[in-house]
């Protein structure tokens, strides 16, 4: 199990080799899961190009140092990450709260961010309200209190109805996440608007829903993808707000055409 320390706080991480391209893809990933979210892509991508996968400070396995206080403690830990590794530009796949990550990093150093892909996510997502409303139950009493209507959000009627094995392993995902990690990010998120740096985004982004996603539904990604200037918007059919679990294949298919698009560029 590799792991690297970034500003005292050991990072859970794993990086697949590829040949032949210098081009790296670095996935984060959304709030309450771990980065074997992205296994059966990886699975389908591996050896095509070059993959940095790793839980964010505070999930998984991954320390939370001195605590998650704003997004820009998620910014700075991938910041880090990027110069461990001695890339020299990156595409980022941010899904979710990992949307934010990207978009932070993409404003705060613009010379390492190649092409963005932003799935189910957003400029701004939910409100202050909601935000501390979910902070509260869950303070109160742990993340099993609010996990069926998380799981709702995360996966279609279908995935609920006909994998239940699946649904409850990405339950126990979820529920055993460190609380602390869990409630920062939520402020993380609650306090992070990125409406206006969007719109100074100057790389090729392509915006990705599921049609289903009840956490940041396609109407609200695709707003992001209207104030990103050129970006591409697609949604994947049959698909909650976690694609890569539920939708692997099409998933893929997006990532693999939009790469091989930035070398025609």
């Amino acid at each position: 199990m590799p792991f690297v320390s970034i500003g005292g706080v050991a990072l859970h991480h794993r990086y697949i080799e590829a040949k032949g391209t210098s081009r790296p893809i670095i996935f984060i990933n959304s709030l309450g899961t771990d980065f074997r979210i992205w296994d059966d892509v990886i699975a389908r991508l591996t050896g095509e190009m070059p993959m940095l996968v790793y839980d964010k400070r505070g999930h998984g396995l991954s320390d939370i140092g001195s605590g998650v206080r704003s997004i820009d403690d998620h910014v700075d830990d991938l910041r880090a990450l990027i110069d461990h590794f001695g890339f020299d530009k990156v595409v980022l796949y941010g899904l979710s709260v990992g949307g934010m990550v990207a978009q932070g990093l993409c404003a705060l150093r613009p010379e390492l961010v190649d092409a963005l892909i932003l799935g189910d996510t957003a400029h701004k997502i939910g409100t202050t309200e909601s935000w501390n409303s979910r902070i509260a139950t869950v303070g109160r009493d742990g993340i099993e209190a609010i996990a069926d209507a998380v799981l709702k959000g995360w996966f279609t009627p279908h995935f609920h109805a006909t994998r239940a094995a699946d649904l409850a392993g990405c339950r126990n995902m979820l529920t055993r996440q460190a609380l602390p990690g869990y409630i920062g990010t939520c402020m993380a998120v609650r306090d992070a608007d990125f409406t206006e740096s969007a719109r100074r985004i100057a790389v090729p982004t392509l915006c990705i829903v599921g049609d289903q996603d009840g956490s940041t539904p396609p109407e609200l990604v695709r707003s992001l993808a209207e104030l990103i200037p050129g970006a591409r918007f697609e949604v994947i059919r049959n698909a909650g707000h976690i694609p890569c679990i539920e939708q692997p294949e099409a998933l893929t298919a997006l990532i693999r055409g939009f790469v091989a698009s930035l070398d025609r560029q």
